[in-house]
C-alpha cells in the first residue's frame, strides 16, 4: 500500500479531526500575504491591532473554546505581523538598493542559499533553456564608493547558466552585478544580474559535498543501465534533478498531469522515512531509536533533494509525527500540518507566495479532509476498500490542486486521476530503488547500477502511461489563466458537488455548469473586436514576450518595414501572417541580443525580404546572423544615423548609433542599439531598441528630432530610462514590448508611473497582447488582440 493510501487509511480510523490549529495556519498565511503586499506599514498596524486584541482579551479573561481560538489566532497575527513589520522596514532602508539607484553595478560577497536552477526553455522570453540560471544567496558584503560594507539579507541572481552550473549550497562566490528592484512578493533585498562566470569561490560545506557526490552516484548509475528516458526520470523521481529528462517527456508529464513526480515532495520524503521506521521497527528497536533513525533519514533527504518548499513542509510535519512517537502519544496529521504551516512561514515568508508551497498544503489537506470522505463514499456504494483509495486519493488532490494548477499553468489535466491511478503503485517502488541506489553508487558502482535496472520496469510503465495519456487529444482543457481561471474551477466543481449532492436539482445544475463554462471561456471571445483590425493599421507591435517586434505600415497592401524579430520565430511569424505582410522591404535588428533576433527565420518564412539593416556590423561576428541572411538571398545594408528611408505612406529617419565602430561588451550593446524615427500615417513613431541612460543623453542633443505621438519604450521599461527623455519625446502613446514574468522586473514601476504622470497612455504586451494603432495621428485609436503570450 502506497504512503497516501496509508495516509487516508488512518484517516478514516480517527473520528473526528482537530480543527483547533487551522484558523491560527489560516491567519499566519493571509498575514504573510498582506504584509508581503503591501509592506511594512502594513504589517506594523496589524501587529499593533492584534497586540491590542490579546491584551484586552487577558484584562477582560474571557473563556470559551472560541474565545480562546479567537486569542490563539490574535497571538499568531501579531506575532507574524511584527516580524515581518522588522523585516521588510529592514529592505526598505537597506544600503545596496541605496546604491543600486546610483550606479550600474557594485561588487558583491554572497553565500548560496540553493543550487543553481537553469530556467526552462521560453522562446517568448527570449530565453533558450540553460542560457541563464538564477540562485538564491544571503549577502555578506558590497562595494561601493570605493569601500567594503557587511551587511545582510536575501537576494536572487540571475547568472550564467553553463558557468555557475556545479555550485552548491553553502559556498561563498564573489562576483559584480548590476542591481535591480525586486519585484513581485518575494522578501528579496535585490535582484543581481551577473553576466560573468564566478570569482573567489570557497569549497562547499562538507554536507553539501556528500549530497552531491550521491546524486552524481545516482546520475552515473542510472546513465550506465537505463535507457535515455529512464535515466533521466529516476533522478527526478528521487531527488528532484530533471537535468537529463527530455523535453518531450516533460511535455508528456505535464499533459498527463503527473509533473508532480519529478518534482521532489512529501511523498518522496514519506517513502524515505517511512521505509526507515519500518526497517527498524522490524528488528524490534525502541522507540527512541526508530524514531532517531527516521529522523536522521528525514535530514539526510532534505539534505541530498535541497530545501524544496514541499519537501520543508513534509519535514516540519515528520518532525513532529516523531516527536509524537518519541512521546508515546498517537500524531494527527491535521495539527501537525497546521504546525507546520505557521512555523515555516515564521522563518521563511516567502513560502507563502511559493506555487510548490500552496500545492503541497493543498494536496496534504485533501488527503486530510477530502480523500477518506469520498473513499468511505464510494465503498458506501459497494466499491472495494482499495480501489475506492486508489480513486479517492489523486481526485482529492487534483481536486484541491485544481485552481492553483489553473491559475499559474491555464489548462487543467483531464486524464490526471487516471494516469495517477495506473502509476500510483509503481512510484514507491522506484523510488525506493532509486534512494537504494543513491546511497551504494559512489561506494559500490556496480550495486547501484544493478538497483537502478531493477526500478526499469516501473520506470517504463510511469512513462509509458505518462506518453499515452498525455498524447491524447482531450488531455488538458485550456482555462483562462489567473484568478479567473482559479474561480472557474472552482465554481465548475462547487456544481459537480451540488449535482452530486442533491440528485433531484441534477439536470438543472448540468445546465447551469455547461453555460457557465461556455460563457467564461467564449464570452470573452464573443464580445472581443474582430482581430486583425478590418480598419487601416499604422503600426503594430508584436507580443513576442520578452523582446521586440513592431511592424510599420506602407500604403501598399501586405507590405510593411519590421523592426526587430524577438525570440520566437513562431510567434514573429504568426504575428505578420495575421496582419497580411508578405513583402518586407527592410528588416532592422536593432542590435544582437536574441530577444531582437532569434526569430529572424519567422520574418523569411514564406515572405520576400529584401534588405536586412545592422549597424555596427563587426559587433554581430559572434552570430549567424550574416551567414543567414545572405543565405536567404536578401542584402545586408548598414544602418548610421542620418540616412533617411522612404516607401509609399512611410518615412524613416535612422537617428542612432553613429558610425560602425564596434561596440564594447556587456551594457553597451544596449546603448549601441539603432534608434528610429518613422514617419506613418498615425503620426511619428521613436523605435528605441534598447537603448539606456548614455545613449539617451547623446540622443537629447537633438530633442526636435526625438519628439513623436508613439514611444517604443526603450529596453522593455527598464529603469535605466531618464524622466528627461520620456518628457522630450512627449508620446501620446507609449507601447512596452514585454514578457510576462519575465526575470527583469520589467517594466519599471518608476517608467510607467513617470509616463502616466504627464497623461500618456500606456499599452504593454504582457497585457493586451498584440497592440496596433488605428486612423490617424489627429484621431489614433490603439486595439489589441487582448491574448497575451503566456509561460507555460
Amino acid at each position: 500500500m502506497s504512503t497516501a493510501r496509508a495516509f487516508v487509511s488512518s484517516a478514516e480510523t480517527s473520528s473526528t479531526l482537530d480543527f483547533r490549529l487551522v484558523p491560527g495556519a489560516v491567519g499566519s498565511w493571509a498575514t504573510t500575504v498582506v504584509c508581503l503586499h503591501f509592506g511594512w506599514p502594513t504589517a506594523a498596524v496589524l501587529a499593533a491591532l492584534g497586540a491590542l486584541l490579546v491584551v484586552s482579551s487577558v484584562v477582560s479573561s474571557p473563556r470559551g473554546r472560541w474565545v480562546n481560538g479567537a486569542v490563539l489566532l490574535a497571538v499568531l497575527v501579531t506575532t507574524t505581523a511584527f516580524g515581518l513589520a522588522v523585516r521588510l522596514r529592514h529592505l526598505d532602508g537597506h544600503e545596496l538598493r541605496a546604491v543600486g539607484r546610483r550606479t550600474d553595478s557594485v561588487q558583491v560577497r554572497v553565500e548560496l542559499t540553493e543550487r543553481p536552477t537553469p530556467t526552462a526553455a521560453a522562446p517568448e522570453k527570449g530565453r533558450p533553456a540553460g542560457k541563464r540560471a538564477v540562485v538564491r544567496a544571503r549577502l555578506r558584503a558590497f562595494r561601493a564608493d570605493e569601500h567594503w560594507y557587511s551587511t545582510s539579507g536575501d537576494v536572487l541572481l540571475l547568472v550564467p547558466g553553463s558557468s555557475w552550473q556545479g555550485l552548491l549550497r553553502g559556498q561563498r562566490i564573489g562576483t559584480t552585478a548590476a542591481v535591480l528592484p525586486p519585484h513581485g512578493r518575494d522578501p528579496l533585498v535585490a535582484v543581481l544580474a551577473v553576466h560573468q562566470p564566478p570569482g573567489n569561490v570557497t569549497p562547499p560545506p562538507l554536507s553539501q559535498r556528500v549530497a552531491e557526490n550521491l546524486r552524481a552516484g545516482l546520475r552515473r548509475a542510472s546513465s550506465s543501465s537505463l535507457g535515455p528516458e529512464a535515466a533521466g526520470l529516476l533522478p527526478g523521481l528521487v531527488v528532484g534533478d530533471t537535468g537529463g529528462l527530455p523535453a518531450t517527456v516533460r511535455e508528456d508529464f505535464r499533459d498527463a498531469g503527473l509533473t508532480h513526480l519529478t518534482a521532489v515532495s512529501g511523498a518522496n520524503l514519506a517513502i524515505v522515512c517511512g521505509a526507515a521506521l519500518v526497517l527498524l521497527r522490524s528488528v524490534r528497536a525502541p522507540p527512541v531509536v526508530a524514531a532517531s533513525g527516521a529522523a536522521g533519514a528525514l535530514l539526510g533527504f532534505v539534505v541530498l533533494a535541497g530545501g524544496e518548499p514541499s519537501v520543508l513542509r513534509a519535514a516540519v510535519m515528520g518532525g513532529i509525527g516523531l516527536l509524537a512517537l518519541l512521546l508515546g502519544r498517537r500524531g494527527q496529521a491535521l495539527p501537525s500540518l497546521a504546525t507546520s504551516v505557521i512555523v515555516l512561514l515564521v522563518a521563511v515568508p516567502r513560502l507563502s507566495v511559493s506555487p510548490g508551497f500552496v500545492l503541497s498544503v493543498a494536496a496534504t489537506a485533501a488527503l486530510v479532509l477530502l480523500a477518506p470522505r469520498w473513499s468511505g463514499w464510494l465503498r458506501a456504494r459497494g466499491v472495494p476498500r482499495g480501489f475506492a483509495e486508489v480513486l479517492a486519493v489523486p481526485a482529492a488532490a487534483q481536486v484541491a490542486t485544481g485552481p492553483a494548477v489553473v491559475a499559474l499553468s491555464g489548462e487543467f489535466s483531464l486524464v490526471g486521476v487516471l494516469a495517477n491511478m495506473v502509476t500510483e503503485p509503481m512510484v514507491a517502488p522506484a523510488t525506493v530503488l532509486g534512494v537504494l541506489a543513491t546511497v551504494t553508487s559512489p561506494w559500490f558502482p556496480w550495486l547501484g547500477e544493478v538497483l537502478t535496472l531493477a526500478a526499469a520496469p516501473a520506470l517504463e510503465w510511469i512513462l509509458l502511461v505518462a506518453r499515452q495519456a498525455g498524447g491524447l487529444p482531450t488531455a488538458t482543457v485550456p482555462l483562462p489563466g489567473g484568478l479567473t481561471g482559479a474561480a472557474v474551477f472552482t465554481v465548475a466543481v462547487l456544481v459537480l458537488w451540488l449535482v452530486v449532492r442533491f440528485g433531484r436539482f441534477r439536470p438543472w445544475t448540468v445546465v447551469v455548469l455547461v453555460l457557465s463554462l461556455v460563457v467564461v471561456l467564449l464570452g470573452p471571445v464573443a464580445v472581443r473586436r474582430p482581430w486583425p483590425p478590418r480598419d487601416s493599421w499604422g503600426v503594430v507591435a508584436c507580443d513576442v514576450g520578452q523582446g521586440d517586434g513592431l511592424v510599420l505600415a506602407t500604403s501598399r497592401s501586405g507590405t510593411a518595414v519590421v523592426v526587430d524579430t524577438g525570440p520566437s520565430a513562431e510567434l514573429i511569424d504568426e504575428c505578420l501572417d495575421r496582419l497580411g505582410v508578405h513583402r518586407v522591404p527592410l528588416l532592422v535588428l536593432t542590435h544582437p541580443h536574441d530577444d531582437h533576433f532569434a526569430g529572424l527565420a519567422g520574418v523569411f518564412a514564406g515572405r520576400e525580404v529584401e534588405r536586412v539593416g545592422l549597424a555596427r556590423q563587426r559587433s554581430w561576428a559572434d552570430t549567424d546572423v550574416l551567414g543567414r541572411v545572405r543565405s536567404a538571398g536578401a542584402r545586408v545594408v548598414r544602418l548610421a544615423g542620418g540616412q533617411r528611408w522612404s516607401w509609399p505612406g512611410l518615412g524613416v529617419r535612422v537617428l542612432a548609433p553613429e558610425g560602425d565602430t564596434g561596440v564594447a561588451p556587456g551594457r553597451r550593446v544596449n546603448d549601441s542599439s539603432v534608434v528610429l524615427r518613422a514617419t506613418t500615417r498615425v503620426g511619428r513613431v521613436l523605435l528605441t531598441g534598447d537603448i539606456e541612460l548614455r545613449a539617451q543623453r547623446r540622443l537629447l542633443d537633438d530633442g526636435e528630432a526625438l519628439r513623436a505621438e508613439i514611444l517604443k519604450v526603450p529596453h522593455h521599461g527598464s529603469r535605466y530610462t531618464s524622466e528627461k527623455f520620456l518628457r522630450t519625446v512627449d508620446p501620446r502613446l507609449a507601447l512596452v514590448s514585454v514578457g510576462s514574468d519575465n526575470d527583469y522586473g520589467h517594466p519599471s514601476a518608476t517608467v510607467l508611473d513617470t509616463l502616466r504622470a504627464t497623461g500618456v497612455l500606456v499599452r504593454r504586451t504582457d497585457r493586451s497582447g498584440t497592440v496596433a494603432v488605428l486612423g490617424t495621428a489627429e484621431e489614433m485609436t490603439v486595439v489589441s488582440s487582448g491574448s497575451p503570450v503566456r509561460r507555460r
